[in-house]
């Protein structure tokens, strides 16, 4: 320095400093949140039995406010006016919450109530049912195990092939076309989709 002022020579240098510390920071920021995006998808794809259910204030920020409303708060979805009541693809229904697979294609059939009607779970392990007495009714909810996600009710109906049908809000629920299923994560699952 010459007497207090700045040379060319180290105004040249100092830009060249910071410059390289802004892209540090910037490529810095960008891997940080890429893994931050991997992170997320890893814990919104396929189903892992290992990972924790999230919290309700993860909840909150992850689901739509019709899938927190179903799923935390017991909430019903309006009949005929939902996604998957008429839906017809070969695939799974999965928890919205956990990504555990519950109810297969095969088992779906039209209960002529505007949801999705299955006839049986994949299995009865992965459901919890209670008595519900709320509205004046007497009825029993359906709720996922893993997660206690609220999914629906439980009738009895003559018209169902066991018997039973599982009244199941979409919103509670995530669909996996069979041709997507291997590369969700879901390829354990496929043998469940041959027919009998």
């Amino acid at each position: 320095m010459n007497g207090g002022r700045i040379t060319s020579e180290e105004k040249s240098a100092i830009s060249t400093y910071v410059g390289a510390g802004i892209a540090v920071l910037l490529i810095a920021g960008g891997v940080y949140f890429f893994f931050l995006a991997q992170k997320e998808k890893r814990e919104t794809t396929g189903f892992d039995p290992n990972r924790p259910v999230p919290s309700d204030a993860v909840l909150k920020n992850r689901l739509k406010a019709e899938e927190y409303y179903v799923v935390r708060q017991g909430g019903t979805e309006t009949p005929f006016q939902n996604e998957f009541w008429n839906k017809d693809r070969t695939g799974i229904y999965v928890d919205v919450i956990t990504g555990e697979p519950l109810f297969t294609s095969l088992e779906k059939f039209d209960g002529q109530i505007g949801l999705p009607t299955f006839s049986k779970p994949i299995s009865k392990d992965l459901l919890v049912e209670k008595q519900d007495t709320s509205n004046n009714m007497q009825r029993t909810e359906v709720r996922a195990k893993r997660s206690d996600a609220h999914l629906g009710h439980l009738f009895p109906d003559p018209k169902s092939p066991t018997g039973q049908s599982y009244a199941v809000n979409s919103a509670a629920l995530h669909f996996i076309p069979k041709e997507e299923m291997k590369n969700r994560g879901y390829e354990a699952y496929l043998s469940l989709l041959e027919k009998k």
